[in-house]
């Protein structure tokens, strides 16, 4: 078993329609998702909104879903400042978290001595294990692979990547370099096939807030060689992959709108994310409808 498990969600966080923190919905949503077969859950990420999070909130978001589940949980303490994901990731540990996710410093766009240093010091305050988030995407900086080849075995708690990248054939690279323990995840949810194919162990995804069982069969299908079934189970999630984010819904406000047509109070997305265009929340009840019928007819 991959050490925080195999199906993990970059949680939403719920926030009332006065638009402040609701702890008691993030409490019902995390454990809404271990019930479908979560092994792990990441806390005030990107898709959990924590730039628009004060520390405040996010620390006492971090207690409540710590206190809910018995998965572990790994909290979002990385920011652009490291004397800040320092002090954030210490009173993360403080609060019980079981791993901190260490995102490469966004907008600074720091060389990759920058980028070591900044790792380098939210692992060394802690000794929590930490995961390292590479999405180049939305930080302006690629983590090179060097770098996390070198953080991996010279920093002991320095354990994992989450991988949004979007080149297999270098995740293929590090892995094969990288020493034993070291696990990658995938971070995007249509790469996650692909990323299993070259030995990441698990995904930290988005859309897994309504497919986790059909993640669960996935893994099931893979793990015990059955390469076309994991085909056919990742073949029912691309719909709810394309719907999770685009230029005009970017992430998170397709995964808030599922989730309220689900029943869960998530209320919207604060600005600049938010509100979801109405075709989105339209939409969200057809693609649930689809992915439920693709399942009765996968068990017919």
């Amino acid at each position: 078993m991959a050490r925080f498990g195999r199906v993990l969600s970059a949680m939403i966080t719920p926030f009332g329609d006065d638009g402040q923190l609701d702890l008691d919905e993030a409490k019902r949503l995390a454990r809404h998702l271990q019930d479908e077969g979560h092994e792990g859950l990441v806390i005030a990420g990107t898709t959990g909104e924590a730039p628009t999070l004060t520390d405040d909130e996010r620390l006492s978001l971090i207690a409540a879903v710590v206190e809910a589940v018995t998965i572990p949980v790994i909290a979002g303490t990385g920011t652009n400042d490291t004397a800040h994901s320092v002090h954030l990731t210490r009173e993360a540990e403080r609060l019980g978290a079981a791993g901190i996710l260490a995102l490469c410093p966004y907008y600074n766009r720091p060389s990759q001595a920058g980028i070591e240093a900044h790792l380098r010091a939210m692992a060394q305050c802690t000794g929590l294990p930490q995961m390292i988030y590479d999405i180049p995407v939305r930080t302006g900086r690629k983590i090179a692979t060097g770098l996390l080849r070198k953080l991996a075995e010279e920093v002991g708690n320095v354990v994992a990547l989450k991988d949004a990248a979007g080149n297999p054939a270098e995740t293929a690279r590090l892995i094969s370099e990288a020493p034993a323990g070291f696990e990658v995840y995938s971070g995007d949810d249509g790469m996650t096939l692909p990323l299993l194919a070259v030995g990441a162990v698990g995904t930290v995804g988005v859309a897994t807030h309504w497919t986790g069982p059909d993640h669960q069969e996935l893994f099931a299908c893979w793990e015990a060689g059955d390469v076309a079934g994991a085909r056919r189970v990742n073949a029912r999630m691309l719909e709810s992959f394309a719907f999770e984010t685009g230029d005009d819904a970017p992430n998170p406000l397709p995964t808030k709108a599922m989730m309220r047509h689900l029943g869960f109070r998530v209320g919207e997305a604060r600005l600049p994310m938010g509100p979801a265009p109405a075709a989105v929340v339209e939409r969200a009840g057809q693609v649930w409808q689809r992915l439920q019928a693709a399942r009765l007819a996968t068990v017919g």
